[in-house]
């Protein structure tokens, strides 16, 4: 039997600020608009974690870096395409496709936990475009979460790996299968 050698690719840092996110956001969708203090506090905490995933992707660790995840579209549409067909690539970082669900998923963080900072300024108080930003970005959140979660589960069946343990430990192994 081949010894396994896994290796390190997540930092602590990535994967606290990634479980760190998921619960915040977790959090304000549960405790919704009446959640008070405990959905704004949530809303704070996600916006913190965005703003320092951002600042890591131009100057965190290799793979935290956008440069090392972020693909043009032939790229993203050729990886689509061979992952649909069973022969996409592995990566040791993220993949085309999860490297813009990243984006994706900042993007429409920032946006709930921004509007909801701004809903609740004098400047916004009960704005109905700010609110409904803040309500239509917590919706998309929720869409994106689906498909990155159902994305995690393909890549990890795919590839033979377990994705969900490489966030939890920071490592993967080196040659999977």
């Amino acid at each position: 039997m081949a010894h396994r050698v896994y290796v390190p690719v997540w930092s602590p840092l990535i994967r606290i600020l990634h479980w760190t996110l998921a619960a915040s956001v977790l959090i304000a969708l549960f405790t919704g608009h009446d959640g008070g203090s405990l959905h704004e506090a949530a809303g704070y905490v996600a916006l913190g974690c965005v703003i320092v995933r951002v600042a890591l992707g131009f100057v965190g660790a290799t793979h935290a870096r956008f440069s090392d995840f972020l693909f043009g579209p032939k790229e993203v549409l050729a990886y689509a395409r061979d992952f649909i067909r069973g022969r996409a690539p592995r990566f040791m970082g993220h993949n085309p496709l999860g490297g813009w669900m990243i984006v994706a998923l900042l993007g429409a963080s920032f946006l709930a936990s921004a509007s909801g900072v701004l809903f609740i300024t004098e400047a916004y108080w009960g704005d109905e475009f700010v609110g409904w930003l803040h309500d239509a970005s917590g919706t998309l959140i929720v869409a994106l979460a689906v498909f990155h979660v159902l994305g995690v589960a393909a890549a990890s069946w795919s590839h033979g790996e377990n994705l969900i343990a490489a966030m939890i430990t920071g490592r993967k192994l080196q040659e999977p299968r």
